[in-house]
């Protein structure tokens, strides 16, 4: 038990008497508001053409409040019947088995009707029975609920007939003369009703211009104009060209990649005197163009050699080759 609350039947008792005024006043209140609606369907009926579509969308919303007030009528007995077996609720530790449906519709009804009182009964009764109790009552556990309760309280359109059934009713009491442009198919009996199409709704009724223009005259369907195939051109045969043959350009003789033997005379050590300096730089100067001159003359002569070479083609004796070597080394 709560430390700020739990059962209390003093608490109890005066909710349910106001939760049976509650649901008296929200009944008279929606009963004066269906006899307007009736009225407004009635008067949908009776135009000129019928606005049918309309007036089944009324009589659909007139069905569901007269299954609303319907229902509170039962609720509003049910919390008559427990408001006078009060003591007997508060000396049972467990539900009575003939309150078990009534304090289950009750519960289950808190979450969906309108009626604040409903709210704390169900805190009295979850305090008095348990949490395990109130989930089964919400649960609709074994079916324990009242049927009837739940069928008027569903959120489920009432069937086509049903609203049929209406309109040809409040038809007869006003005295319209309504009869249903399109009879009911026994396949949509037990149905929802079909949404509307708008075959009511005039043309142009803004302006009310739409009725003054005749409708467009159908002109009599003729066969499709069938046109010949295009006859067929043949190809003529063309002689086929083979490709022109390319000749292949032998590749030429690179002559960049050839080594050439090009003589680096090796770099003068001079040395290590303070004096004669001028003298050591001109010796020097003579010695490296004595060592061109011998050089060019040698490459001179290696070429003379080679054309000779040329010349004679290539028959030189080992002697010769010899000679040769050691006139490049020097």
């Amino acid at each position: 038990m709560p430390l700020f609350g739990g059962y209390k039947a003093n608490k109890l008792k005066p909710q349910l008497k106001m939760a049976v005024t509650r649901f008296t006043i929200a009944s008279n209140k929606k009963s004066a508001l269906m006899k307007q609606q009736i009225r407004e369907i009635a008067k949908l009926l009776a135009e000129d053409p019928p606005k049918e579509e309309k007036a089944r969308i009324k009589a659909e919303a007139l069905i569901r409040d007269d299954d609303v007030v319907e229902a509170y009528e039962i609720l509003q007995l049910n919390c008559d019947l427990l408001a006078e077996r009060i003591n007997l609720i508060s000396h049972s530790k467990e539900c009575p088995a003939d309150l078990l449906s009534t304090v289950s519709t009750i519960i289950w009804a808190s979450a969906i009707v309108d009626i604040p009182e409903l709210i704390e009964v169900r805190k009295q009764f979850k305090y008095k029975f348990g949490a395990a109790f109130d989930e089964r009552a919400m649960r609709n556990v074994d079916g324990i609920l009242n049927d009837r309760v739940v069928s008027k309280l569903s959120v489920q359109p009432p069937v086509a007939y049903r609203v049929q059934t209406y309109l040809e009713k409040i038809s007869d009491e006003h005295e319209v003369g309504w009869k249903p442009s399109v009879p009911l198919q026994a396949k949509d009996i037990s149905q929802p009703m079909v949404p509307p199409t708008g075959r009511d709704v005039p043309e142009a009724p803004g302006s009310g211009l739409g009725s003054s223009i005749p409708p467009p005259v159908m002109m009599a369907s003729s066969p499709p104009l069938v046109l010949p195939a295009a006859p067929k051109i043949a190809e003529p045969d063309l002689p086929v060209i083979p490709p022109p043959v390319v000749p292949l350009v032998p590749e030429e003789d690179d002559d960049s990649n050839l080594e050439v033997d090009i003589y680096i005379p090796a770099a003068f050590q001079s040395q290590p005197h303070s004096g004669g300096n001028s003298n050591n730089n001109n010796n020097t100067e003579e010695n490296n163009r004595g060592r061109t001159q011998s050089a060019g003359e040698s490459s001179r002569s290696v070429n003379n050699d080679n054309d000779d070479e040329d010349k004679t083609g290539g028959d030189f004796s080992h002697e010769d080759l010899l000679q040769r070597f050691a006139m490049l080394n020097r």
